[in-house]
């Protein structure tokens, strides 16, 4: 587990095919950002053709301001896609590269308390809140889940980057959607048609059938992911951020711990705290500036009984 140090198809397909939809998707915003009259930097440059036709939906628009410079707004939006790409591609790598198993850390010490276990394919006694994952071959600290998309899993050492991978895909996401307005606007002024429909949803079946072209089936392609892509993301987010926010993991929440994380849910600004560090405000900038974590992943604080009133009995 880890980059750079076992090369397995468990590990290195999901990160190939990720890291694929991620390279084109930016390609097709580069393009758009480039050939878009609407941000061309001339006030009269191609704004009555920001329309589509409607036969060529999908298909690449005439450079027009390619000849002349940037401008003010091309720039802007090239600065945010290039912001958010670096965070995303670095937390990736960060992500990949923390090894949140048992692996390498001396439990030896630990005194084997309350709520620790013994795995059986292990061979090994670990804390509260670790879990065995299949995929991985070994038992991940504070195991969330297996992350399909990248490949390992989302344990203690690694949460960090994956929640804030996630969060900075889903602006880039939404900034691809943001670009691609006109393309969805040209389709609905042009009807539903069964083309276009089948353009909108399965548009490698007009591609293999002959009716539309490549650059038509790549643009239709990319928009359409683009699209599927942010509504997933935004789930994910989403979900992940309410658990954050009550000190669940999805492990605990899927076996049913309730509605907050127990004896573990300090309160929202401790749970953010515990999983990104004490700068956590900083950790959404940039995956590179340090934010100590103050747990280890194998002790946990908890939080502490309320007052019982006089004469209780336990």
């Amino acid at each position: 587990m880890g980059f750079l140090v076992k090369f397995e198809p468990v590990l290195c397909t999901p990160l190939c095919l990720t890291s694929i939809m991620i390279l084109s998707v930016s390609l097709e915003m580069v393009h758009v950002i480039l050939t878009d009259p609407g941000l061309a930097p001339s006030p009269g440059a191609g704004n009555a053709g920001r329309g589509l036709e409607p036969e060529p939906w999908g298909t690449p628009r005439a450079a027009d301001g390619l000849d002349q410079t940037l401008g003010t707004r091309r720039i802007a939006h090239l600065a945010f896609l290039a912001f958010v790409l670096g965070n995303v591609v670095s937390n990736l790598c960060m992500f990949v590269r923390r090894n949140p198993s048992i692996q390498g850390v001396f439990l030896a010490g630990q005194a084997v308390g309350q709520g620790w276990s013994y795995c059986y394919v292990c061979e090994s006694h670990v804390p509260q809140r670790c879990g065995h994952c299949h995929d991985c071959k070994a038992c991940v600290l504070r195991r969330d889940h297996h992350c399909v998309l990248f490949g390992q899993c989302v344990g203690h050492a690694n949460h960090r980057y994956y929640l804030c991978c996630l969060a900075h895909l889903w602006l880039g996401l939404l900034h691809a959607i943001t670009l691609n307005a006109d393309l969805f606007l040209g389709l609905h002024n042009q009807g539903l048609s069964l083309h276009n429909l089948l353009l909108l949803f399965i548009p490698w079946a007009l591609f293999f059938t002959g009716q539309v072209g490549l650059s038509t089936f790549a643009v239709a392609f990319v928009a359409d992911t683009c699209l599927l892509g942010f509504l997933l993301v935004s789930a994910f987010l989403v979900f992940h951020l309410q658990l954050l926010r009550r000190g669940l993991t999805t492990r605990e929440w899927s076996v049913g711990s309730g509605s907050s994380g127990g004896s573990y849910d300090l309160g929202w600004r401790e749970n953010v705290v515990q999983l990104l560090g004490h700068r956590w405000y900083l950790t959404w900038l940039c995956p590179l500036l340090p934010s100590t974590l103050p747990g280890d992943g194998i002790t946990f604080r908890l939080r502490p009984l309320p007052p019982q009133p006089p004469g209780y009995v336990y």
